[in-house]
């Protein structure tokens, strides 16, 4: 059978622990026996992000600037311990940060859906998608540790020369200070790609931020937000009889455990990583989630939605055996080529996206899963098998579907 024609090459961005091991089967066994694949590589593995003083993360985040689309693998952000272990030069921020501030995109991120695995929160009985700002905020924040008393102080200088200067607090001793910041261009994307993915997916948008407490900051983001829906999607959302509203996060968080489901939950940067956990946990597995970033300008790039499983990561080392669920590695690379296909005009490979997420789902309902998973499975007969079982079983479930 001849194999799959690229044209246009995808951004690949391996990563580390796990995961690369994981990205590297799942090339061997489910995608390079099929297609020609094409694709233009970068290293963000840690040590290479350390080597290259994060250029590398740089270089890759303008390459899907060029390309269009783009598909990676989880990534370490360092912390102390992680600097130390890695003989880093320094305590690199981390690489999806810096991606999605270059992109200046929206992440969309929705779980993957196995009838045999119920949600834990009992009325869910459609997926919830968070849309998640991928620019600013902490991600791209600048903060101190202060070891003596002083003032902390916001100060901004306008290009005219005139200066604003609001103190933060005075310290009596040592204490964290922190600054971040957003722009009401990125914010205006952001709402535009909510409203639009909401449209696509025909589903209601529901909006939170804290306004009651950030007067100022996050009440800019649902003053945008209202403006924009009011003077260009509210005749929309009416046609489609669809609902968008905003509230107060902690609102939203108790009529989401008390809803059906089936609806797209728009957060800001951090909200939006901490509630897409939520939900993917909630919904049986981080490794169960898709996550897609979305520019303004149309570029994508696509990444499994979890960290990259430390823990098997070193019993791999040690030779012992592991059992790890590569379900969300495999979708960004089935996001990816589905993308790719769709604006080269390859339908054969968008074809293939299709087939390989069947498959990969059909595997996990036939009873044939790893071991996170056979603890949440309702199916009457399991099988639990390693990492690598698991992919074979799913080449031969995707080999044997018409």
């Amino acid at each position: 059978m001849s194999k799959i024609r690229m044209d246009v090459p995808l951004v690949e961005m391996d990563g580390d622990e796990m995961t690369r091991i994981l990205w590297q089967m799942i090339k061997d066994n489910l995608l390079l026996p099929y297609i020609d694949l094409k694709t233009e590589y970068y290293d963000l593995g840690l040590k290479k992000r350390d080597e290259t003083d994060d250029k590398i993360t740089v270089d890759a985040a303008h390459a899907i600037k060029k390309h269009g689309v783009g598909v990676k693998c989880a990534t370490i952000t360092p912390n102390a311990q992680r600097v130390e272990e890695y003989d880093l030069k320094e305590m690199w921020k981390s690489p999806n940060g810096t991606i999605r501030a270059i992109l200046d995109g929206t992440v969309f991120r929705s779980p993957i859906i196995v009838e045999s695995i119920k949600p834990f929160v009992r009325p869910w009985r459609k997926p919830i998608s968070i849309a998640r700002h991928a620019y600013g905020d902490i991600y791209k924040n600048t903060e101190y540790y202060v070891d003596t008393p002083g003032k902390a102080e916001i100060v901004f200088t306008a290009n005219d020369g005139k200066v604003l200067r609001e103190t933060i607090h005075d310290f009596d001793g040592p204490g964290i200070v922190m600054g971040m910041h957003n722009t009401d261009k990125s914010i205006k994307s952001f709402a535009r790609a909510c409203f639009n993915y909401a449209l696509d997916m025909n589903q209601d948008l529901w909006f939170s931020t804290k306004d009651t407490i950030s007067k100022i900051y996050d009440h800019r983001f649902k003053d945008i937000f209202q403006e924009i829906f009011d003077s260009e999607y509210k005749n929309k959302f009416e046609e489609k009889d669809l609902e968008y509203f905003y509230t107060l996060i902690d609102d939203v968080v108790a009529r989401i455990v008390r809803s059906e489901g089936g609806m797209v939950w728009a957060c800001k940067n951090y909200d939006g990583d901490v509630m897409s956990d939520m939900v993917a946990s909630a919904f049986g597995s981080l490794a169960m989630m898709t996550s897609v970033l979305v520019s303004p300008d149309g570029k994508y790039e696509y990444e499994a939605a979890h960290g990259t499983v430390t823990r098997h990561y070193y019993r791999h080392l040690k030779g012992e055996e592991t059992s790890t669920n590569s379900m969300a590695t495999i979708f960004a690379w089935t996001g990816a080529l589905r993308k790719r296909g769709e604006l080269d005009g390859i339908r054969d490979l968008m074809n293939f996206a299709d087939k390989l997420e069947k498959a990969s789902i059909q595997t996990i309902e036939n009873g044939i899963m790893t071991k996170d998973l056979s603890l949440l499975s309702e199916a009457a007969d399991k099988k639990v098998v390693n990492t690598e079982e698991f992919l074979l079983e799913i080449r031969n479930t995707f080999e044997n579907m018409v």
